[in-house]
């Protein structure tokens, strides 16, 4: 991020009604236009959690977060640049009917539109943009998505300083800051259930995000670096399970195995190999990387990846 630019995030708020597909759009009050949710980012706060926090604040709708639908830039009045991060992101029956909305000073109403009267009606060309992205996903049929996240374990003490078991080294106290400081960001793209190595430095790091959601770390001996270095591992079977469950997930594994992971997923639905899998699983300690895939057909493809790097 520089200096001279402000950061915002938002995103494509969407439904079916009586099989239609409808988008949200926001009446502004201040500045009497009509456009997509988003705004600035917080201090110590990620795009993603942002995103979640700024459509919950102008439409009274929980969301979680979906396909990145692409990136705006604009000048403002006061000559700095505003980048705008989009996602996808469907709002269930449940959620819209339990929106906390009420017309307030800075949103006058909230309507729902086809994409036809949306691109009509928006005011501005970035947003038009961004709305052209989200059909062109649309006409692929690549939405609905679910996410399978793979995550790196925090920072841990190193071998070289550690004398038990290397599946017994703890997390360093930045690690165990980075597995409080990861929560948010996966909270954002609703994952429901946590399936960690075994080793103490994954589940330490996977604990967090589990209390969050309420369910327990399920472990998973065939996603340990143990059992990679002995040529135990199946990485496999548990991507080939959690691509028929079609559920949001976080598997919590190691630098060495992230590979194997992210070529199981592309195997598993049907997506070409590339340089895209080498980038998604060269990951940092706490840094994961979401892997968007089509509800109705996972075997048509992983739609996109996006990582994320860890605050702390």
């Amino acid at each position: 991020m520089t200096e001279t630019a402000v950061y915002a995030a938002g995103g494509v708020v969407w439904r079916m009604v009586e099989g239609k597909l409808r988008v949200l759009l926001i009446h502004r009050t201040k500045y009497r236009d009509l456009t997509l949710p988003k705004g600035k980012v917080d201090p110590g706060e990620t795009l993603a959690e942002t995103a979640v926090r700024e459509i919950r604040e102008e439409t009274g709708i929980r969301v979680a977060l979906g396909v990145p639908v692409g990136v705006s830039r604009y000048r403002m009045p006061n000559g700095r640049t505003k980048i705008v991060h989009y996602w996808a992101a469907e709002a269930t029956d449940v959620a819209v009917r339990t929106s906390s909305f009420v017309p307030n000073k800075e949103v006058a109403a909230i309507e729902w539109m086809s994409l036809k009267k949306a691109r009509k009606n928006l005011s501005y060309p970035v947003d038009v943009e961004i709305l052209d992205e989200f059909q062109r996903l649309v006409d692929e049929r690549a939405l609905p998505t679910f996410p399978i996240v793979v995550l790196r374990h925090a920072k841990a003490r190193s071998r070289d300083d550690w004398e038990g078991a290397d599946d017994a080294r703890p997390l360093t106290p930045r690690g165990r800051r980075q597995s409080q400081a990861i929560v948010g960001p996966l909270l954002a793209f609703g994952v429901r259930r946590v399936i960690s190595s075994p080793a103490e430095r994954c589940v330490r790091t996977a604990t967090p995000i589990a209390q969050a959601i309420g369910q327990r770390v399920q472990f998973s001996p065939s996603i340990s670096q143990d059992a990679w270095e002995e040529g135990r591992a199946d990485a496999r079977s548990v991507i080939g399970q959690r691509v028929r469950s079609r559920k949001p997930v976080v598997l919590a594994s190691h630098g060495p195995v992230l590979p194997d992971i992210l070529h199981e997923l592309a195997l598993a639905t049907g997506t070409m190999s590339g340089s895209y899998l080498g980038s998604a699983s060269a990951l940092e300690p706490a840094a994961f990387s979401v892997v968007h895939v089509p509800v109705e057909h996972p075997g048509a493809g992983i739609v996109a990846i996006e990582t994320h790097e860890p605050q702390v």
